[in-house]
């Protein structure tokens, strides 16, 4: 109370001053001539604003269409780096399921393959494939121009529809390289490149994913292969076929019908963890066809189906072989799971985990009986690339008509229409896709290893396509590149000795 009184003395004795009188004057007419001009930009600025929207009409709402497409997008260009990814699959399975003195070679050509499939494919491979003009090619958008912003009716930029589709294109690629190892000339492979990539590859597949490619328009009942099953791999590997038709096999190589057998791989660690990347991979290439992130219930049935068909056609393998031979095969087993991917990549969308269950099984089955068949008419495919890819890819086309389980129709951009399910001969819809299946991949397969031969005997008269007996007995990594994958070893001919123990022996010695 005190300190009131004391305060209020204060203040009475400093009010009497004319002095403090005065500056109290000024601060209180400054804060006033501020609260002034606050309320006055206030009212000119912020109340219209409030006014005006209390008597606007409301926003419109946000474009559903921009949102889903925005989210399709999305989850296309993810699934392409995840095709894409399959490129490191690739040269990891066929390096190490090949000899040491090719490694370089593998990985050369694989990522030249890649440079040369970017450039063909935009230049006008996309437009032969994916364009309209008839059921046999496409006549427009070479080099992407004159296009609409977004392709078709997906809803997806056309841009991100390119990188996706690109992915697969070099994995078709990628695939053509894998029975000509060891033996190929790099020029050669260049050559053929530009081929499958620009030419053998857009066109056939513009037959069953053109927008009016006759595959794809044919009646009663159209060709379908979801994510390309025929389209990418039975192509890739009829083409494969058909160059190691053209080159014969590889110098020192005996077949088991004349008392020799397959070449050892120089690394069945890499080359597992390739299978095992490309299984990675998968997933983008079989949910990614849905182009759409929307039909939820697609994409997790792809995925389940991928994923079943890859375990029972590994396993399929594996027992087979071991009742075979009584020992358990890592190549096989890895060849194995991969045919399992191959065949369930066309049926993957239309079928029930039970049908992706013995789809698998076939794909094992099919993989192992390919490599003796291959074996015995004295055809050198290293990796098995015809027997999984070709082979596994015409089981998993036909499995489409024997398996389509009648209640799964086609993705949309906003979801799944399942007004006209696909229905194979075991779920009561007869023979209709069963057949249409058969034309398309007899078709297909046909026109792959016939302009494959074709394109094969041209590059061999150019003198590229195979090197000379002594660069293949010198190694192709240091006749063609003139580097080793392995710096430690010194490669002579068929004899690879480390300088590790040349090393220790000179010590002892």
């Amino acid at each position: 109370m005190s300190m009131l009184m004391t305060a209020a003395r204060r203040l009475r004795t400093n009010w009497q001053d004319p002095e403090i009188r005065r500056h109290v004057g000024w601060l209180f007419l400054g804060k006033a001539i501020g609260l002034a001009v606050v309320l006055t930009l206030m009212t000119r600025w912020f109340l219209p604003d409030v006014v005006g929207a209390q008597t606007a009409p409301a926003a419109p709402a946000p474009d559903a269409t921009t949102a889903y497409n925005a989210l399709n997008t999305v989850w296309v260009l993810v699934a392409a780096f995840l095709v894409f990814c399959m490129q490191v699959g690739f040269v990891m399975l066929e390096a190490g399921f090949a000899r040491s003195r090719e490694s370089v070679n593998i990985l050369v050509e694989g990522i030249a393959d890649t440079c040369i499939c970017g450039v063909t494919f935009w230049l006008w491979g996309f437009a032969f494939m994916f364009e309209p003009g008839n059921g046999f090619i496409g006549l427009t958008g070479f080099g992407l121009q004159g296009l609409a912003p977004t392709y078709g009716t997906t809803g997806v930029p056309l841009l991100a529809f390119w990188v996706f589709q690109f992915a697969f294109a070099d994995t078709t690629s990628t695939i053509t390289s894998g029975a000509m190892i060891g033996r190929c000339g790099f020029v050669g492979d260049l050559l053929y490149s530009v081929g499958v990539t620009g030419f053998l590859y857009p066109i056939i597949g513009h037959w069953a994913w053109g927008p009016d490619g006759w595959l794809a328009t044919m009646g009663p009942v159209s060709f379908h292969d979801f994510a390309g099953s025929t389209v990418v791999h039975t192509i890739g590997g009829a083409i494969s076929l058909a160059g190691a038709i053209a080159l014969g096999p590889r110098l020192g190589r005996i077949f088991k019908r004349d008392g020799g057998g397959p070449l050892p791989a120089h690394d069945l660690i890499v080359g597992a963890a390739g299978g095992l990347l490309l299984w990675f991979g998968w997933y983008g290439f079989n949910p990614g066809s849905t182009l759409s992130a929307l039909d939820m219930q697609g994409i997790g049935r792809v995925s389940f189906n991928t994923t079943l068909a890859a375990c029972s056609a590994g396993l399929t393998a594996m027992f087979y072989g071991y009742f075979r031979t009584k020992k358990w095969d890592l190549a096989l087993i890895t060849n194995g799971f991969l045919a399992g991917l191959v065949a369930i990549t066309c049926p993957c969308y239309w079928v029930d985990p039970l049908g992706a269950f013995f789809i698998g099984i076939g794909g094992g089955l099919v993989v192992v009986w390919g490599i003796d068949l291959l074996e015995y008419v004295r055809i050198d495919d290293p990796i098995g690339a015809v027997p999984v890819h070709m082979m596994g890819g015409i089981w998993g086309t036909l499995s489409l008509g024997l398996f389509a389980a009648g209640k799964y129709g086609a993705p949309t951009p906003t979801g799944a229409d399942n007004s006209a399910p696909l229905a194979g001969l075991f779920y009561g819809g007869g023979f209709g896709v069963l057949k249409a299946q058969l034309i398309g991949s007899a078709a297909v397969t046909a026109a792959a290893l016939g302009s494959g031969l074709a394109l094969m005997y041209l590059v061999k008269a150019t003198g590229t396509l195979r090197v000379s007996a002594e660069g293949e007995l010198e190694g192709l990594d240091i006749h063609e590149h003139g580097s080793s994958a392995y710096p430690e070893y010194m490669i002579s001919g068929s004899e690879s000795l480390m300088i590790g123990i040349s090393a220790k022996e000179e010590a002892a010695a």
